[in-house]
């Protein structure tokens, strides 16, 4: 199906299903009622004066009520979905920087989102279920709001805005169109192959754009089923795993070296899968986890790369049989990717430089931003601030994040190439390279890790182990071991924050 000549894109995104859509262990909204809700909760929208364009903010747990909330308010308007863990500050902060006209809460959410939208003037809205989910309604103090003629998104319409994480600056508005998150969707679902027959299990939160594209609408587009879980818990994993048996999950590499320290207590579970593949993106893999992946699973790991300002995929490495580079995200699976050298100019293969991508999943800028999209885009292109190479097949090499690069009087040091060789230790689970500051040389390499075993291994015994891997002025200087490595909530590392978190900073 091509979006592009579709006037209502997400309404035609759910046309392809019949049977379960999102399930839960408790709930189940088929195609069918999954169809109807979305167009009695866009009639509801309009009742309230919601049209496409006005922002809605959404804050519920993950489950299936998440799932439809988001994909019907994204099919008639702008969805804003936020992070139920967020303090009341921080709502009122991103509330008001969404504009957003009324806010949508689950009857469970904490009550930190409800005073904020009270104390900025916003009306909140309350989801109701039955105890199957096969019907989902908004309510206002308790009474179901009527229904009033509504109209779709059509293809230019922002269906979504989501942030930037804002590591280094105020975070950034994205806005995505409902183009732009239907062609992400169908990218995802044809690179996977995916099919009517196939069941994803999310683990991924749905405020990130990783399990609102690649889980909800790549599943959704395919026609087949999604296992909502309420988040990610590595105790619960192999026990869903087990119940649910689906084809294929999606993860953060965080989740799945989680995960691997638990499967050797769950071998039976973890041999008997009906996994067709694992998926990984948001960050990159280490190729001695993604092995590991494999050997465990007995199914092929595709690593793939995505951000939301390209609403999710740009790049993955193919299903078999096609060859597949550990290491590398992978060729070019939706938009039209290059490598961009200091000057401007398109490198050739084999060339390190910025990444760069254009094509119709990507962004058109961000908002209220000139002075961001001044300098993310350049001739059409967005600048991904990664550092990359493309190697003479189209595989691209991410070599590192262009702010994070550690600048060691005058030495380049990719921190990625760090992890990758602490990784190597038999008893390192976990790996993290950080810039620190050096009062002669500017920077220096931190490292902070995780054992697996803090009896077997001394921070000494570790550098005389990167000596035989990487050069000296490479090796970390401050290496911190940690119970657990700190992670955004999303599961990924935040490797910009981390000299901060760990001291190094004050």
């Amino acid at each position: 199906m091509n979006y592009l000549n579709k006037k209502y894109p997400l309404a035609d995104l759910l046309e392809k299903g019949s049977g379960p859509a999102i399930k839960s262990a408790d709930k189940l909204i088929s195609y069918n009622a999954l169809r109807s809700n979305v167009l009695h909760i866009g009639q509801q929208l309009a009742t309230l004066g919601i049209k496409p364009g006005d922002s809605v903010g959404i804050v519920t747990p993950n489950g299936p009520e998440s799932a439809a909330i988001f994909i019907s308010v994204a099919s008639f308007a702008t969805a804003a979905p936020l992070n139920p863990r967020y303090t009341k500050e921080e709502f009122k902060f991103y509330l008001t920087d969404l504009d957003a006209k009324i806010l949508i809460v689950s009857e469970n959410v904490p009550i930190d989102p409800i005073l904020a939208a009270s104390e900025l003037g916003i009306k909140t809205i309350k989801i109701k279920t039955t105890d199957q989910a096969n019907e989902i309604t908004l309510t206002e103090k308790n009474e179901i709001l009527r229904l009033s003629p509504a109209t779709y998104n059509q293809a230019n319409d922002v269906s979504l805005v989501l942030h930037t994480s804002g590591t280094t600056s105020r975070p950034k508005i994205v806005p995505l169109t409902a183009d732009n998150i239907c062609v992400s969707a169908r990218n995802i679902a044809r690179t996977l192959k995916l099919s009517d027959s196939d069941s994803y299990l999310n683990i991924m939160p749905l405020f990130h754009i990783h399990g609102l594209v690649a889980g909800v609408l790549a599943t959704l587009e395919s026609g087949g089923s999604m296992f909502c879980t309420d988040g990610f818990d590595t105790l619960k994993f192999f026990k869903i795993l087990n119940m649910v048996k689906p084809t294929w999950f999606s993860g953060v590499p965080t989740m799945h070296q989680s995960i691997l320290s638990r499967a050797p207590r769950n071998y039976n579970i973890a041999k008997s899968t009906n996994l067709r593949f694992i998926r990984s993106s948001s960050a990159s893999l280490p190729v001695s986890v993604l092995g590991e992946l494999e050997a465990t699973f007995k199914c092929p790991v595709i690593e793939a790369y995505g951000m939301t300002e390209a609403a999710h995929q740009m790049a993955s490495n193919p299903l078999p049989p096609f060859k597949r580079k550990p290491g590398t995200v992978g060729i070019a699976a939706g938009p039209s990717i290059e490598i961009l050298s200091n000057d401007g100019k398109i490198l050739s293969a084999n060339k390190i430089g910025e990444i760069v991508i254009k094509g119709a999943n990507v962004t058109k800028g961000y908002q209220n931003n000139p002075d961001a999209n001044k300098q993310n885009f350049i001739d059409g292109w967005f600048r991904t601030g990664d550092q990359g190479i493309i190697d003479k097949d189209g595989f691209l090499t991410i070599t590192g994040r262009l702010k994070e690069i550690i600048n060691r009087g005058g030495e380049k040091i990719s921190p990625k190439e760090i992890d990758e060789a602490l990784l190597s230790h038999f008893n390192v689970s976990e790996a993290v390279t950080f810039s620190v500051p050096h009062e002669i040389l500017g920077e220096d390499v931190g490292a902070a890790l995780v054992l697996i075993d803090k009896t077997k291994t001394t921070v000494a015994e570790l550098k005389e182990h990167l000596k035989t891997r990487i050069a000296d002025f490479k090796i970390p200087r401050n290496i911190v071991l940690l119970e657990e490595i700190p992670k955004g909530a999303t599961g990924k590392i935040q490797r910009m924050n981390m000299a901060k978190i760990l001291g190094f900073i004050k």
